[in-house]
This record gives C-alpha cells, sequence and structure tokens, in this order.
C-alpha cells in the first residue's frame, strides 16, 4: 500500500474518531449503544496505530500527520459550531429530556473513558519496527566510518562516538559475535558471559568429600566431621583485544556498492581470525592467554607399540564420567585426512556421518560428534591434533558495549585505502577443576617429557 492510499485511511479514519468524540460530548449517545461505541472506538484507535506505523516506514515523517491531525481537529470544531448554531437541538425541550432519559445510564467515567480512547487515537505516532531501526542503524554506523556522513548526523541516528572512535551498535556487535560462533568452535560449544565494565568474573571448580558412616551418629558420640572442599577461583579478566581491516577507496567510491556490508563483513573476518587464535593459541607476542585450549588442555601420549585406534579409544576413556558424558572431537584437517580411511576391526570406517537420532549433522568418531578446524593445528600443520573433552568448560567473557572501531585514514593513504581497526574486551579460558580435566589433547608423534 503506497503513501497516497495510507494517508487517505488516516483521514477517514480520524473523522470518524471525531465524530463519535462529537457525538458524546453532545450527550448523543444512549446507553445501550455504549458498548458498541467503545468497540468500535479500539478498533479505529488500533487502526490508526497501524496506519502511523505504515506510514513511519515509509518515512511519511510527523508532517504528514499533522496535517492529518489538524485535518481531523478541524472537522471536530466544524462539527461543534455546527451543533451551537443548530436551532433544532436546543429549542424543542421534549426531545432534550427524551434525550436525557435516553443517555441516563451512561456515568461520567463511562464517558471519560471513551473519550480518552478517542484522544489516543487521534493523537497515534507512528513507531519504526525494530528491523528498520535495525536498517538505520547499521546504514548510518558504515557511511560514518566511511566518511559519508557527519559525526553529529551518526548520533542523531543512533550510533555513539567520543574521541575519534565509534561504538559498533548492539546490533552490528550481535552480528559479529554470531558469525564467529560459527567460525570459532569454541564459541560454539563454550560457555558466554556478558559483564557491564571491564570487571573480573569469577569461576568456581570445587570437588567436596562426602563422608562414610557405618554407625549411627547418637552412638560414640560421633559428630558430623568438617567436609573438606576444595575451591579453586579462576578469574576470567578482559584484556585489551584488536584487529585490523582495510578497504579501498576505489571499492567504497563504486556506485551501487553496499557500503555496510563491505564493512561489517571486514569487520567480521578481521575479528574472527584474532579472537580463535586468542582462544585456540594464544601465542600471540602482546596478547598471550595462558588459559588458550592448547596450553590448557591436559595432554596425552600414545603407548609404546599402540596403533592410532587404540590411542585413540584411550584417550575417549582416559576423562572422568561426568566429562564423558559431554564429550565431543575437535581436530585438524590433518587429523581428519587420516582418520578417514581408517577402519575398525570388523571393516566399517572409523568416520561415520551422526544418525538422524544423534542430530543428524557432521560427523561421529568413536560414538561422539566430531567437528574439524584448521584453528587446531599445532606447530606443524601437517601432524594430526585430537582434542577429546567437555567444551562447555571453556569459559568466554564479553563486555557489553566494549566494541569499538577507530577510523585510520592516514596510516594508509599511500595505498588508498582506509583502515578500521577493531577494539574490544575479552577473555577466553578453559577452566576445569585440577580433580576433573575438561579436555585432552593429543598430537600424533608427540612423546611424553622424561621423568628426569
Amino acid at each position: 500500500m503506497n503513501k497516497k492510499q495510507l494517508l487517505a485511511m488516516q483521514k477517514r479514519n480520524k473523522k470518524r474518531l471525531t465524530e463519535l468524540r462529537t457525538k458524546l460530548e453532545g450527550n448523543q449517545v444512549r446507553a445501550d449503544d455504549l458498548e458498541a461505541v467503545q468497540q468500535e472506538v479500539t478498533e479505529l484507535a488500533e487502526e490508526a496505530q497501524a496506519i502511523a506505523d505504515a506510514l513511519a516506514e515509509i518515512g511519511a515523517g510527523e508532517g504528514g500527520e499533522g496535517e492529518e491531525e489538524g485535518s481531523g481537529s478541524g472537522e471536530g470544531q466544524e462539527g461543534e459550531e455546527g451543533r451551537a448554531g443548530d436551532p433544532e437541538e436546543g429549542d424543542e425541550e421534549g426531545e432534550g429530556e427524551e434525550e436525557n432519559q435516553r443517555t441516563a445510564g451512561i456515568t461520567p467515567e463511562q464517558r471519560s473513558a471513551v473519550m480518552n480512547n478517542i484522544a489516543t487515537g487521534l493523537s497515534t505516532r507512528g513507531h519504526k519496527t525494530a528491523k528498520t531501526k535495525e536498517k538505520e542503524i547499521r546504514s548510518a554506523f558504515a557511511n560514518f566510518v566511511v566518511g559519508r556522513i557527519s559525526e553529529h548526523e551518526a548520533r542523531a541516528l543512533g550510533v555513539e562516538t567520543s574521541n575519534g572512535s565509534v561504538t559498533i551498535p548492539e546490533v552490528i556487535a550481535s552480528e559479529i559475535i554470531t558469525y564467529a560462533q560459527e567460525e570459532n568452535l569454541l564459541r560454539k560449544y563454550g560457555t558466554r558471559v556478558r559483564t557491564k565494565g571491564n570487571v573480573k568474573y569469577p569461576v568456581l571448580v570445587k570437588k567436596a568429600e562426602a563422608n562414610v558412616v557405618k554407625k549411627e551418629r547418637h552412638i560414640g558420640p560421633n559428630p558430623i566431621p568438617e567436609t573438606d572442599i576444595e575451591f579453586d577461583e579462576i578469574y576470567l579478566s578482559p584484556v585489551e583485544f584488536d584487529a585490523l581491516a582495510t578497504i579501498s577507496k576505489k571499492l567504497l567510491n563504486m556506485s551501487g556498492v553496499n557500503v555496510e556490508t563491505i564493512v561489517i563483513e571486514e569487520l567480521k573476518k578481521a575479528y574472527v581470525r584474532k579472537e580463535t587464535n586468542y582462544m585456540f593459541n594464544g601465542d600471540d607476542t602482546d596478547n598471550e592467554n595462558p588459559g588458550a585450549l592448547a596450553k590448557k588442555a591436559v595432554p596425552f601420549y600414545e603407548k609404546s607399540g599402540d596403533v592410532l585406534y587404540d590411542t585413540l579409544v584411550k584417550m575417549k576413556n582416559t576423562p572422568v564420567t561426568e566429562v564423558v558424558k559431554k564429550g565431543r572431537w575437535i581436530i585438524n584437517r590433518a587429523a581428519l585426512t587420516t582418520i578417514e580411511t581408517m577402519k575398525t576391526a570388523d571393516g566399517f570406517p572409523l568416520l561415520r556421518p551422526l544418525t538422524q537420532a544423534e542430530g543428524g549433522i557432521g560427523y561421529s568418531l568413536l560414538g561422539f560428534p566430531l567437528d574439524f578446524t584448521d584453528n587446531a593445528d599445532g606447530a606443524d600443520a601437517t601432524k594430526p591434533v585430537f582434542y577429546f573433552g567437555d567444551f562447555s568448560k571453556f569459559q568466554i567473557q564479553d563486555v557489553i558495549g566494549s566494541m569499538e572501531i577507530q577510523k585510520l585514514i592516514e596510516a594508509f593513504a599511500s595505498t588508498n585505502r582506509i583502515g578500521f581497526q577493531i577494539y574490544n574486551l575479552l577473555d577466553g579460558q578453559l577452566v576445569y577443576s585440577p580433580h576433573e580435566p575438561a579436555v585432552y589433547r593429543y598430537e600424533v608423534g608427540a612423546t611424553a617429557p622424561s621423568a628426569g
């Protein structure tokens, strides 16, 4: 439906509301008709809101609505003038008495309630849907960072800016994190915690020793001893996290190019590469992560004379029962290549598709789901690497509203590019009780360190 049709509907709607208001003000509504009038007013008010929202979506603006309201008010005033100038309504006392009898059942409270609903319908303002608002924010954010709109315009459209940086709107930050969950298996299977502000978030791991008693407590006497509970508090502490993306000026200046899509895609890729390496390996020179999966997973070594199949079976059966129940495999591409050709003793492929009962998507290894990623590579990407355990023990802390971006123009001016430096506060660590290691890591060919 186009704008012209919507404005015509809005005009008819407000005209009818004004007519009903005029009748109520002139005591022209009988008690028997009150319920029907209330229902009609409610329907008209809902219709007025729907029309106003539709106009807001297509950019009718306040001016269009204001004009229609003015027309409605004018009609109402004209109706009132008509009533005041009509000699037939006030001259015949008989008709006045009959009218009073017909409206005797309408209390001032009832009339006031209906009048309030009419006033609401006449003063309706359109609201943009969440989807439209998100689209505007995405567009404003992208256009600001590439210099197409001013800081004042960006703020008016809901983008927060300060000191040369712009806070990445929540809708875009969520999209980046969602993309990260698709590409970063630790985000997909880990436990995410969102906090306000750069605060340390404690994760408690414990193991309590229960008491066993053969004789009754009252004999002896035999008091309950204090239970020895071992607590280990591990704090997630967000660190400064940044990544860099660049876009050519030529690409941005090409007509018909969707700027927001280009910018957001570049942000996604740059951010996820950094974040994934931080969580899996944590080996960046300036941003090491002692809780990274490769560093915190418990090393598992093959026994002399064991074939790979036997080693994997033993590795799978090493964690405690609570971990095995939630267990899954994460392997690198070299490991996938190795096991794709392996068969069990009875000749069936070791790697098989998941059954419908198991989810039907992906693969299963020794009865447990399997995912592969190049991020699981060790120092030598040609060596197979296997992780097995409960990856929900990988704790991720995201700080709400901390993701920012800074535009770098001068730094890349010589190559006709614009840089975008992404800044975020983030921590991701594998956290588990020392009594219950959550994830084991086996690299084919790795040998156990000597006892001496």
